[in-house]
């Protein structure tokens, strides 16, 4: 929307849906938050995208782990009966032929999916490519090395705001809820709360005993290694959303 991309693709006589693994009613929460021109469509039950994988269009990742992390950063309830699906892009003509493809396959260089993503303006030059090279062409393969929005920090600075963000007793994350501030203003945030944290131990170590704060601070240590280690797992469960046989 706001590099016109939305304006473009309609003077191009298609449209935009954006798909949600989260039921229609958060579907229409963030449309309305977001102030989007272009309809939300909730997909809990992963049907819409099941049916791309039929069809040979995309094929999307899924996570299907335990979801506590995910209900750590809401105040609503984390509904995905079949977990929830990797982002993805894909566009079509009306006859079917694929424009683009995009999807996010988990790794560690993209923090298991959290970040990068394509930029608008990069998806929209590809589908122009396409249209212009007709249906002869055929169908487009996968967007392998798209030019995405942003480059994901370092795994130990993530990791280092989750436990911020969580006030030091376990990882929260940095999950969409309406009405609270963006992802950024809340990552930088967690990250002041370090200097806090710091102060304090430093303040314990000058006016306790060496011994006893160094243990407490060796329990803590291995309290929230635990926490991640069980959070981090249960995010790492992936599998690529195909259809049911």
């Amino acid at each position: 929307m706001h590099k016109g991309v939305a304006e473009k693709i309609r003077a191009a006589g298609g449209e935009i849906y954006a798909i949600t693994s989260e039921p229609q009613h958060l579907a229409d929460q963030a449309h309305e938050h977001w102030g989007l021109n272009f309809e939300n469509l909730g997909d809990p039950h992963q049907e819409i995208s099941k049916t791309c994988s039929e069809r040979g269009w995309l094929t999307l990742y899924a996570n299907q782990g335990d979801l506590e992390f995910l209900q750590r950063g809401t105040d609503w309830k984390v509904e995905h009966p079949k977990g929830f699906f990797q982002p993805g892009v894909l566009a079509l003509t009306q006859a079917g032929r694929v424009l683009y493809r995009w999807r996010s396959v988990p790794s560690a260089e993209n923090l298991q999916g959290t970040t990068a993503r394509p930029t608008a303006q990069h998806v929209w030059s590809t589908i122009e490519s396409s249209l212009a090279a007709g249906d002869a062409a055929g169908d487009t393969a996968h967007d392998d090395h798209p030019v995405i929005d942003q480059a994901p920090p370092p795994r130990a600075i993530f990791i280092a705001a989750l436990i911020a963000n969580g006030w030091f007793i376990r990882v929260k994350s940095f999950a969409y809820s309406p009405g609270v501030g963006s992802i950024f203003s809340r990552f930088a945030l967690a990250g002041s709360r370090w200097l806090v944290f710091l102060a304090f131990w430093a303040a314990a170590l000058a006016l306790l005993p060496t011994v006893l704060v160094g243990v407490a601070f060796a329990g803590w240590v291995i309290w929230i290694a635990r926490d991640i280690r069980r959070i981090m797992g249960a995010m790492d469960i992936q599998k690529e959303l195909v259809a049911d046989p």
